[in-house]
């Protein structure tokens, strides 16, 4: 084995530019620790706020960037029961994603069943587990129910859409029209932002409003969103990729919190990060649901792009480009030493 293994650290606020290849020194993992070798590694909006150096779980820089991955055991800790080497392991890392190795304790990562590749699996850790904390512990959204969806070809969205479907939801979600045809796969209504207000859009179909919006971006949107939904329904904010400033995040907060409130509906902010480091226990117990859907192929992750770990950089940029549909995933080899 390589005395070292690659990758990409971010050394200062900024973009994709700022992620710099390295060669770190491979370490043995210690007790109650297993050292993975990472095989895929998904990338999501998160991540430029990582870049930005704005992420309040993330660790002070430089660091190494990715959120989440899935892998195999290739050494453990003193001390760690139930995993053995070469098993399938997916985690929530935050941060270490993106690169060959990692070394975590143990107590965060995940058995990959068979059926689920490596690719599958990086790419519902993040978004799946949000869309069904989100659909089932947070809104708790029943069959019959209506629901709202913004930013639906997202990969958050997708994954919404598919869980809704499942859970025998009439769920509506919001795209540009290219992106119509994706939403009606998953088992959505679509609706073109482009063409009038949120609320107005969804109460030409539902005159009372849906019972439940689940929100990623923000802005004037939450209080569309709001008037989206009838009285005594829920508003779920998350992401919010239009925060661009602590003014604009502060008035985002006050009409989830406080607008809908005033309105008589309950809204609330999901933070999947936030959750698990209050109780990793809820993530631990569901992300072994979705895998089980997946493997029996009752959801099917919506993956935009696989892309090699060395295209880390120019992956963000097309993932910033906004023109994707679902997740990109980035593959790892490990890079031959000389």
């Amino acid at each position: 084995m390589a005395a070292t293994y690659r990758a990409y650290v971010i050394t200062r606020p900024g973009g994709p530019e700022v992620l710099e290849a390295r060669d770190l020194p491979v370490t043995e993992p210690g007790a109650g620790e297993i050292r993975v070798r990472i095989r895929a590694c998904g990338l999501g909006s998160t991540d430029f706020i990582m870049l930005a150096g704005k992420y309040r779980f993330a660790p002070k820089l430089p660091i190494v960037g990715g959120y989440e991955i899935a892998g195999e055991v290739e050494a453990i800790g003193d001390g760690v029961k139930g995993f053995h080497i070469g098993q399938r392991v997916a985690a929530l890392t935050v941060h270490g994603g993106f690169a060959e190795k990692i070394t975590r304790e143990a107590r965060h990562f995940v058995p990959v069943p068979d059926g689920v590749s490596d690719i599958e699996a990086a790419g519902v850790v993040l978004n799946y587990v949000t869309a069904w904390q989100m659909i089932h512990r947070v809104a708790k959204v029943k069959a019959g129910a209506t629901a709202l969806v913004t930013a639906a070809a997202g990969g958050v969205g997708t994954a919404l859409l598919q869980l809704l479907k499942l859970e025998g939801v009439k769920a509506y979600g919001t795209a540009s029209s290219g992106k119509h045809e994706l939403i009606r796969r998953l088992g959505g209504i679509p609706l073109d932002y482009r063409a009038g207000a949120i609320d107005r859009l969804v109460r030409a179909h539902e005159g009372r409003g849906v019972d439940a919006a689940f929100d990623a971006i923000g802005g004037a949107n939450i209080a569309s969103c709001i008037r989206a939904v009838r009285r005594g329904g829920s508003v779920v904010g998350y992401g919010f990729v239009a925060a661009s400033s602590a003014l604009s995040q502060a008035r985002m907060f006050f009409d989830v919190f406080i607008g809908s409130r005033l309105r008589g509906r309950r809204g609330t902010f999901y933070g999947i990060s936030l959750l698990y480091r209050k109780n990793p226990q809820p993530f631990l117990e569901d992300l072994p649901k979705i895998f089980a859907l997946v493997a029996s192929r009752k959801i099917e992750p919506v993956i935009a792009e696989v892309a090699p770990l060395a295209d880390v950089r120019q992956a963000l940029e097309r993932l910033a480009s906004g023109n994707l549909a679902g997740k990109i995933v980035l593959t790892c080899d490990e890079t031959p030493r000389t």
